[in-house]
């Protein structure tokens, strides 16, 4: 038999189901928002990527609260912010439970808490200089040229800057220019002058002052490597030029300069009327390797004997008027040199 409800019964009934309902929209949020939330969430602690020193830190916080541990001559141990000793009482502040405490001062190992403090405030200096040390190391990563970290030996690099570079054995020598200058020949001129007739050519050579560059080597197998500036006219380089360098990449040759008194001759020029007849210089072949896009290493094609020495560049208008000069002594026990120059040899047969 089938029950009938009065109007009343079913008003009340109706506003008890809607009120379950309103109390649900409140409590219970719609799942697609409350999802979308928490993967935002999971999200934005997965982009947090701490280093592991920042770990460490993190979780040597973790562990041990901040504060000082003002420790009792029986083991145990306070957390505490700060503490003051007044005469036979000492007064902290409590982290554990927030609030200002006293207890005797003969319970206090004082010497006990003053090395627990000194030993955590080295355990953060050292931490933080951990922090800093990785930091600088990651920033250093990430601007590194690629050109600056070439390798010219096992675990040997080349230094960063332009500028020649010798590599003798476990060793990398940055290389300093030099500049060079023209004088005329003394014994040319005398002729022109005793000849009435203007048939004497003049000679005029290249010369570095001083009998020995500074920058000596022992070995007689030497390799050079040249860094060369990008191409930026805004940038200003270390390298000079004594006129605009070429496209096709630096034609260095290496020259054994002749000691004349206290000069060393690089090259001599002849010439007749303002024209040039001939240069002499003496060569030793060298083979150039492009490593980089700015960087080129040179080999020699026989080893050197002692001597004076510079590399030029030779540009599309001459030779470059700064050179890089150094000197190969004999190695012990090996005889001096004789002096005599070597054949010459034109590096770019």
């Amino acid at each position: 038999m089938s029950r009938r409800h009065s109007p009343i019964a079913n008003w009340f009934h109706f506003r008890v189901l809607a009120g379950f309902a309103f109390c649900g929209l409140l409590l219970c949020p719609a799942a697609p928002a409350g999802a979308a939330w928490h993967a935002a969430q999971q999200s934005a602690a997965a982009q947090e990527s701490p280093s592991p020193a920042q770990s460490e830190a993190r979780s040597l916080s973790a562990s041990f609260p901040r504060g000082k541990r003002l420790i009792l001559k029986d083991g145990n141990f306070h957390i505490v912010r700060s503490y003051q000793r007044n005469g036979d009482r000492v007064r902290y502040y409590s982290i554990e439970r927030s609030a200002w405490e006293e207890l005797p001062a003969a319970l206090v190992d004082w010497e006990a808490t003053a090395k627990a403090e000194s030993e955590q405030t080295r355990a953060a200096e050292a931490l933080a200089k951990k922090v800093h040390a990785e930091e600088e190391a990651s920033k250093a990563e990430l601007a590194l040229d690629v050109d600056a970290s070439l390798q010219v030996a096992p675990g040997l690099f080349l230094p960063s800057g332009e500028g020649m570079f010798a590599v003798e054995g476990r060793v990398v020598t940055p290389l300093e220019q030099v500049g060079t200058e023209l004088h005329r020949d003394k014994k040319q001129f005398l002729k022109q002058v005793l000849v009435p007739i203007p048939i004497v050519p003049d000679k005029r050579n290249l010369e570095i002052p001083g009998s020995k560059a500074r920058l000596r080597f022992t070995s007689a197998t030497l390799e050079f490597y040249l860094r060369e500036a990008p191409p930026d006219p805004e940038r200003a380089s270390p390298v000079r030029k004594s006129s605009r360098p070429g496209e096709s990449g630096p034609e260095v040759e290496l020259i054994r300069a002749t000691v004349k008194g206290s000069k060393r001759q690089v090259e001599s020029i002849r010439s007749f009327f303002g024209h040039e007849l001939d240069t002499s210089r003496d060569t030793i072949s060298l083979q150039r390797w492009d490593v980089a896009s700015t960087v080129f290493r040179f080999t020699l094609s026989q080893p050197l004997p002692p001597g004076e020495y510079v590399l030029a560049e030779f540009l599309p208008e001459g030779m470059n008027l700064y050179v890089w000069d150094f000197g190969v002594d004999a190695a012990p026990g090996q005889p001096p040199s004789s002096g005599k120059p070597a054949t010459p040899q034109n590096p770019r047969d």
